[in-house]
Formats: structure tokens, sequence, C-alpha cells
């Protein structure tokens, strides 16, 4: 009986383990800590605001006006935090629409990783950045490249100070970059 008892114990042990293990697995995902991803993105000819979306019906395409050249309202390079983070931020205007572009831009894989724009300024200590505003953008294209993000046509952008590549999971900053709005 008491063989019987341990074979038992140590097969609720063993499936204990594996459950631990599974789950590490699924948290932590430590096999993007190797891969790696890349996006081209060209900067967009004209973007738009999803207000501005909508085709027009009332006047003729001969009529529409040549949309305004793109301005760079504030750039920043990318400094690392908890990952090795490089690269420039760029924040493009054109006809009152907003985009964030990163060039030259290579971070580290990992689970849940998003791009913000936020109130607390670039560098330091990696955490902040969840405790005050943020703009999000979405998830976080590809570790490499160039990616646009369409900034939302009601976001406020006063008071904002940097980009920062966050991780949703472990709620850290990758890297960021200083853009004073």
């Amino acid at each position: 009986m008491h063989k019987l008892l341990r074979r038992k114990v140590m097969w609720v042990a063993l499936a204990v383990a594996v459950v631990v293990v599974a789950g590490g697995l699924a948290a932590f995902q430590p096999w993007k800590a190797f891969t790696r991803s890349a996006v081209d993105e060209a900067i967009p000819v004209a973007f738009t605001t999803p207000s501005s979306a909508a085709p027009s019906t009332s006047a003729p395409v001969s009529s529409a006006k040549k949309p305004a050249e793109q301005r760079v309202l504030v750039a920043g390079a990318f400094v690392s935090q908890e990952h090795t983070t490089g690269g420039t931020a760029r924040v493009l205007e054109q006809d009152g629409a907003r985009l964030l572009r990163l060039e030259g831009f290579s971070t580290s894989d990992g689970p849940d990783v998003h791009v913000w724009l936020t109130d607390a300024a670039a560098g330091g200590e990696w955490g902040k950045y969840d405790d005050g505003r943020a703009v999000k953008l979405g998830k976080l294209k590809a570790t490499d490249g160039n990616q646009n993000y369409a900034i939302p046509a009601d976001a406020g952008l006063d008071g904002l100070r940097s980009v920062v590549i966050w991780c949703d999971r472990f709620n850290v900053a990758f890297g960021s970059a200083a853009l004073t709005l």
C-alpha cells in the first residue's frame, strides 16, 4: 500500500510540474528571444483621418486638391531600456492627419509588445510609462525595419513626451524616444 501511495504522489507531482512548465512557457514565450521579424513600409503618399477617409460624391475627382506636403512635427532617437532598441521616431502631419514613423528601427521580440505615445520622459526607469497618459497606437509590427502607425484624429498630443515600445505582458519598456509634442 505504501508503494502505491508513493507512485500516486510521484505522478501527481509530475503532472503539476508539467502544468507549471507549460504555463511558464505560455507566459514568458522564451523562444521570442531568438526570433526576429522585419517590415519595410513606405511613407504613405497621403494618409487621411478616419473622418475624411470616405470618398466625397459631391465633387468630381478632377477638382480634388493636391494633398499638402508632409511635415515633421517632431523626431527623436530611441534609447535602450529593458532590451536593446535603436532607430528614430518621427511624427508626420499632412492635411491634419498624423502618423508615427519608426525608421531604421530595431528591438527585441517579446510577447504582447505595443507602440505608445506617452507623457513620461524617454529613458530612465522602464516601468513608468503606464502610470500616466498614453495614446496606444497598436501592436508592434516587426522587430526591425521602417513602420508606420496612424495617430487617431481625436488624440491630443499636447503634453506627450515620448514614444515607447511597451511590453504589456510584463509592464516594461523595451526602449523609448524623446518626442516633445
